[in-house]
């Protein structure tokens, strides 16, 4: 697969890239090699979400629990007014287009009529035992144009007697993985849960087993699960990255459910042999399920979520649960919507657009396609400025303001991943200063800057101080964040 992404690549820069240099019949530039490992196109797919939305709902949401027993009787689910729908465009107006919704969590209660346990709707009051949580999903999310579905499905059962026999468990599980991929159409995302207590029965998950019947069934899907094989656990879950995040790691050095891996998780490994990008799971209230006593996060927590997450080269993915009625709460939808509306007003506007951009190098020269004003071209993964294989001093690229200068208080850096994650640590320079002292860039980096919370200079410089091959930046961007405090964070 990587070698393939490498021809690919090849193929359409010449042809895209270097079409200048053909007209003019000068050399022809040579595109930069890839750097490997390389994300395939579903994780490109999945990284350009930015965020995405977790639904936990089940027995827990009318017990006020977060881990059930196992013991609860399936009639305490009655979601007398549940609305898909609502949740569906709860999320597209937040600009969501993934939701994963837990069909089965640890006390083993199946949101669908699984023909492998009675636990489950068939024996709910709602619709007299004739639901199906995870159908009227699906059904919604059909109605709805680009957003699609994910599912959760707990390895650990505190319900089922077959949960500690490794055999049977096993293909227990295997058989309602195979039903819920083969019953509901195309499922986006797959998440497998490492967490267990402390006190459960000793049992040997057959992860690769249920990796191998995954891709069988549906190959574009992404897997997540603390060790991949597509999409690694950021390793808490407060919705934070490291300040240091690599995409790559070493699967082979990764377990699931293993607590001592949680660091290298976060950060990533810059000598990873695999392209494993993390995702950040967290909730918009205290708990994972709907409790009536809580209340969600404030715009300003989860502007800092998402700049700890997307803005260190993460995906979010952000928990919203239904309320025991089997709708998203009205505050919460609300939230949602500020949250949105945040994110559209900070970054809808780019200053560095409207101002001349220069760089140290670039490759090619001025018609080899590898310029600086790729940067600002609204393309953020396939077009990009390239230095010269020679460059020495450093590689820079800077964005001049007018006279007045420029106001600003975030600057946005994204690396052409698509050839690889290469940049290890940077600098900014605002007007000669140092404002900025980075590690890894990847396919997003967002820095908020200012003492005051705003930054005003004419000349914005981005230095790459230390390198894996050539850094290939993708897009840049200088914008305005009014709901930036520094004191309260």
């Amino acid at each position: 697969m990587a070698n393939l992404w490498c021809l690919l690549w090849a193929t359409i820069t010449f042809f895209q890239l270097c079409k200048p240099a053909i007209s003019d019949r000068e050399q022809v530039p040579t595109p930069p090699l890839p750097l490997l490992p390389l994300p395939s196109f579903s994780q490109l797919q999945w990284q350009q979400r930015e965020i995405i939305m977790f639904l936990h709902f089940g027995v827990n949401t009318f017990t006020d629990s977060e881990w059930g027993t196992g013991h609860e009787s399936p009639r305490v689910f009655n979601p007398v007014g549940l609305n898909a729908t609502q949740w569906v465009n709860s999320a597209a107006d937040a600009g969501v287009s993934l939701l994963i919704l837990t069909a089965k969590h640890h006390d083993g209660f199946c949101l669908w009529p699984s023909k492998y346990t009675d636990h489950s709707v068939i024996g709910s009051p709602w619709k007299n035992g004739k639901g199906d949580v995870v159908l009227e999903l699906v059904n919604a999310a059909r109605a709805h144009p680009g957003v699609d579905i994910g599912l959760y499905l707990s390895p650990w059962d505190r319900h089922d007697r077959r949960y500690g026999n490794n055999l049977l468990y096993n293909e227990f599980y295997l058989a309602q993985l195979q039903e819920l991929l083969t019953k509901y159409g195309g499922v986006r995302e797959i998440w497998f849960d490492g967490a267990k207590g402390k006190n459960a029965p000793n049992m040997s998950y057959e992860f690769e087993d249920w990796f191998s019947m995954v891709k069988e069934l549906q190959s574009s899907i992404n897997i997540f699960s603390d060790a991949g094989p597509n999409v690694r656990w950021v390793g808490n879950e407060r919705g934070f990255a490291g300040s240091t995040c690599w995409s790559t790691i070493n699967r082979t050095m990764l377990s699931i459910g293993n607590a001592s891996i949680v660091d290298y998780l976060n950060t990533g490994d810059p000598k990873g042999t695999d392209w494993l990008p993390a995702e950040c799971d967290v909730s918009i209230r205290p708990g994972w399920f709907w409790h009536k006593s809580q209340t969600p996060k404030t715009l300003s927590d989860l502007l800092q979520i998402y700049y700890n997450s997307v803005g260190r080269n993460c995906l979010l993915l952000l928990n919203v649960p239904p309320n025991s009625t089997g709708l998203i709460s009205e505050v919460d939808v609300r939230r949602l919507g500020e949250f949105r509306e945040a994110i559209d007003k900070i970054f809808s506007v780019n200053l560095a657009e409207t101002c001349s951009i220069k760089a140290s190098s670039q490759r090619g020269g001025k018609n080899g396609g590898f310029g600086p004003e790729n940067v600002v071209d609204g393309d953020h993964l396939w077009t990009y400025w390239a230095p010269r294989d020679d460059e020495k001093g450093g590689n820079w690229i800077e964005i001049r303001g007018p006279d007045e200068g420029l106001r600003f208080n975030v600057v946005r850096i994204q690396e052409a991943i698509g050839l690889g994650q290469r940049i290890q640590r940077h600098e900014i320079h605002v007007d000669g200063k140092k404002v900025v002292s980075g590690s890894t860039v990847g396919y997003k980096r967002l820095h908020r800057l200012g003492k005051g919370g705003v930054v005003r200079g004419r000349h914005v410089r981005i230095l790459v101080k230390k390198s894996k091959g050539l850094p290939l930046i993708s897009s840049i961007g200088l914008h305005f964040d009014p709901y930036w405090h520094p004191k309260e964070h």
